[in-house]
């Protein structure tokens, strides 16, 4: 039978599609609140990577973890009739369970996305290797779930972006085994130029189809146009759906979930944060559902950094800070990681911009490989609360060991290798006897520092 062709756009649809979003990003950056002073160097170039399989076949497939024992699969088909189908099983080619799910689409301006997939598969054993297919056809795809005991390893890198820097730092990232892939928004970069969404996908699909990946949304996710399209996160939420439902959450800009006794939590920088907002009633419901004699380790993920000495964006996670960070000290919550600055930078444990021994460790990842260039540009004298940073782009590895040790380290990308710049071993404060979760804490502990 003879396989029916999808219309090709017209030039003047691909040039609408191409050319006007530049136009609009140009105007919307006009309302920008990146500093005026700030000066970035230049980046190495953009990739974009092109769809070379079937018009069927699934592609940008990557996985991410949906409750309990359960994975979802998300994937896009430019055919609008293929079926939201997942078969799988534990050996290359036999498939003897499948699932299915739903689909959704979008428009943005002259842009119309593919069918967006979503299915969730489950139960899954831990730390076990599945293959699947999805849409019962195309390439067979394996992933590895996550263990269900310590030792666990989590890769971290923000502002993951498609340029020659992004290639590096996802080979860098592959290199050395890990369980799950956390990333504190901007991934894309896209900017209201829908098809960089569809090369991103691709670009990352070799990671992350074999990997979970829980990530957050930056600022470049907003994507907002006044009366048009004026609550944003469109591409965002219709290709990157979190577990928000399986946590309570009521928005896929903010969530949580747990992996072998770790309770990661993921904010949403850009969704209201003040203490009426439900961001902040659910973030404090679910900080109060976590048993740290089962679950020692809590860590939290958002965009924009509270903690940050560099010129770029400085200040702007501040509000947040001030809203939320109670939350997370009361709840002894033992690491920050933030993106948004294009630097790395680490801090010392801290409360309300003061060394505090039962504060959480805040770091500065946001330097994966985006378009826009590093921030070289560090305050001085460094602030005591600064323990290193580096304007240099690479990734992070959080391994929890057990539930008393953790290990950071950050690699710096260099050139072909990936090398270990800074790190730490961290105790979680489940396990302290002077930061006992949810206590009030007296002068006397802070006497130590």
């Amino acid at each position: 039978m003879e396989q029916i062709k999808k219309a090709e756009p017209s030039k003047m649809d691909k040039w609408l599609s191409l050319f006007f979003p530049i136009l609009l990003t140009a105007f919307l950056l006009q309302f920008s609140d990146a500093s005026p002073e700030y000066s970035r160097p230049h980046p190495r170039r953009l990739i974009f990577t092109s769809h070379d399989r079937p018009e069927s076949d699934p592609q940008q497939v990557h996985i991410s973890l949906a409750g309990k024992d359960h994975m979802r699969v998300s994937w896009v088909t430019s055919d609008k009739h293929g079926e939201s189908v997942v078969e799988y099983g534990k050996a290359p080619g036999r498939y003897d369970k499948s699932a299915t799910g739903d689909r959704t689409s979008y428009r943005y301006f002259f842009y119309s996305s593919g069918e967006i997939h979503h299915v969730t598969i489950g139960p899954l054993e831990p730390r076990t290797t599945y293959f699947y297919r999805c849409g019962g056809s195309g390439p067979e795809f394996s992933f590895r779930t996550p263990p269900s005991t310590f030792p666990v390893e989590f890769a971290v890198a923000g502002d993951l972006g498609q340029t020659e820097w992004t290639n590096s730092t996802l080979d860098h990232v592959a290199a050395s085994d890990y369980d799950v892939f956390l990333l504190p928004g901007d991934l894309s970069y896209a900017d209201t130029q829908q098809p960089l969404w569809d090369s991103f996908g691709r670009l990352v699909e070799p990671y992350a189809s074999s990997r979970p990946w829980m990530v957050t949304e930056g600022n470049h996710e907003i994507e907002i146009f006044p009366i048009i399209y004026p609550h944003g996160f469109k591409a965002y939420n219709s290709r990157w759906r979190m577990p928000y439902q399986e946590s309570g959450s009521t928005s896929n800009l903010y969530y949580s979930f747990d992996v072998a006794a770790t309770h990661v939590i993921m904010l949403g920088s850009y969704a209201d944060f003040d203490s009426q907002s439900d961001q902040y009633k659910w973030l404090q419901a679910d900080l109060a559902d976590v048993d740290r004699s089962r679950t020692p380790w809590i860590f939290v993920l958002l965009h924009a950094p509270w903690y940050n000495s560099n010129s770029a964006h400085k200040g702007e996670g501040e509000s947040m800070r001030k809203s939320m960070e109670e939350l997370l000290y009361n709840a002894r919550v033992d690491a920050v990681f933030a993106g948004h600055v294009h630097a790395y930078e680490r801090f010392t444990r801290v409360f309300n911009n003061e060394a505090d021994p039962c504060g959480p460790v805040y770091v500065t990842i946001g330097d994966g490989g985006n378009r826009e260039g590093l921030a070289m540009t560090f305050e001085s004298p460094t602030p005591s609360i600064s323990m290193f940073r580096e304007p240099s782009f690479g990734h992070g590895r959080l391994k929890v060991y057990n539930q008393t040790h953790a290990h950071w380290s950050w690699h710096r990308n260099d050139d072909t290798n990936a090398v270990t710049a800074d790190e730490m071993w961290i105790q979680s404060l489940s396990t302290s006897k002077s930061c006992i979760p949810g206590a009030v804490l007296g002068n006397s502990v802070k006497d130590e520092l």
